[in-house]
């Protein structure tokens, strides 16, 4: 089953490379993982996507709790969440095809961030089936280059209630 679980941390020097190195030698593997700054000044936000069952999840939880700088875990999992994704896809592009691809990214709400005789590229944002949509639709045209975040999530409403590193 695919878990997400939002980890606050310290933003310090080298905490990313505990963290996936704690994955690496339990041997559990991250199917995305997303870091940026919180609202928290000195405080980063992970969100980590793991493919495993529940007894696994609990032995990440507890691992990722014995890392010094993790102060707070909290699995979304089943939780009322907005998640989302972003990703940008460059499109290879003429003059016969440049209006269709435009129009799918208008179906899809998506953004035209770049435009050049050879290609075309897209900024999308929503959840992973609405980019994956995307994706497939764009792929006969050809994708040349794309990238995407992976997962972000927040729970919704008022803050989380994630159990605090004490």
């Amino acid at each position: 089953m695919r878990h997400t679980l939002v980890t606050l941390v310290e933003d310090k020097p080298g905490v990313l490379t505990r963290v996936a190195g704690l994955f690496r030698r339990r041997n559990f593997n991250i199917e995305s993982l997303t870091v940026g700054h919180s609202e928290t000044p000195e405080i980063s936000r992970m969100t980590i996507v793991v493919n495993c069952d529940d007894a696994v999840l609990e032995q990440v939880i507890k691992q990722l709790y014995k890392l010094v700088n993790v102060t707070k875990i909290t699995d979304v999992t089943d939780e009322q969440t907005v998640i989302r994704e972003l990703a940008l896809i460059k499109v290879q592009a003429n003059a016969s095809t440049r209006a269709e691809i435009i129009q799918f990214a208008e179906v899809f709400e998506a953004k035209i961030v770049d435009l050049t005789r050879e290609s075309v590229t897209i900024e999308i944002t929503g959840t992973e089936d609405k980019v994956d949509a995307l994706c497939r639709l764009l792929r006969p045209f050809g994708i040349k280059e794309m990238v995407r975040t992976g997962r972000v999530a927040m729970l919704r409403g008022v803050s989380g209630n994630g159990a605090e590193k004490g």
